[in-house]
């Protein structure tokens, strides 16, 4: 499926040399969400960007080094797109409101935006540990985010009580990325897909004894609710 355009592209795209690696790195996002690891050869990376296999390495050293900067740029434009849609939101936005946001916004990069993303997602646990390293780095940084969006809706009191946040984040955010393995457009639109998500999410984390359906209205009658949780969530 065509991706929208990316949203980030380096400061001296202008110039024929920058351009040629940035569509050198769209190729390999392409070859490498499709391919995996093990699948990405340089000359089908080549092929994809319409240029010579040895050309490739003018601009990066190895195949890994192309695959490295891959993985990083998808985590961290997701972040970066991440950081926009919550930061457009009302500050006094619902938590459970600005959960909503998260889930479409990581469901349209990765699925509609994003071949880098998709790459990074489905690589993850392919790549040796050396390529893994500024990835896992930024990905943490990404967690962060999603953490923080717990954390606010367990201060507003808006969390089911058996909840425990850190478990209830990794299984979000694994759901979320497992989309990337089973959806294409022939499987419903990407439309439903988000609101189904949303819908699975909010209801799963929501102590609706405490009014979790009430939307920003009900939050802002709520008075937050203080409950001890592991130290390590």
């Amino acid at each position: 499926m065509p991706r929208k355009a990316e949203e980030a592209a380096p400061e001296d795209a202008g110039s024929k040399s920058a351009r040629t690696r940035e569509r050198i790195l769209d190729a390999a996002a392409h070859v490498l969400s499709r391919k995996g690891y093990a699948g990405t050869r340089l000359s089908d990376v080549a092929d994809q960007a319409e240029i010579q296999a040895p050309a490739i390495y003018y601009y990066f050293p190895s195949r890994d080094d192309l695959i490295e900067e891959v993985m990083w740029t998808g985590i961290a434009r997701m972040r970066e797109h991440m950081t926009r849609v919550l930061a457009a939101m009302p500050s006094g936005a619902d938590p459970l409101a600005r959960i909503d946001a998260a889930v479409e916004a990581h469901l349209r990069y990765c699925l509609e935006i994003s071949d880098y993303t998709t790459a990074s997602i489905r690589n993850a646990g392919q790549v040796p540990e050396n390529i893994a390293i500024r990835y896992t780095a930024e990905a943490s940084q990404y967690g962060d985010m999603w953490r923080k969006l717990l954390q606010d809706a367990e201060n507003a009191g808006l969390l089911r009580p058996a909840l425990d946040p850190m478990a209830a984040r990794m299984m979000v955010l694994g759901a979320l990325n497992w989309a990337a393995e089973w959806w294409n457009p022939r499987r419903g639109s990407l439309d439903t897909v988000v609101r189904t998500a949303q819908a699975l999410v909010r209801h799963g984390l929501a102590d609706q004894h405490e009014g979790g359906d009430a939307g920003a209205a009900g939050f802002a009658a709520r008075k937050p609710r203080s409950r001890k949780r592991p130290a390590s969530s």
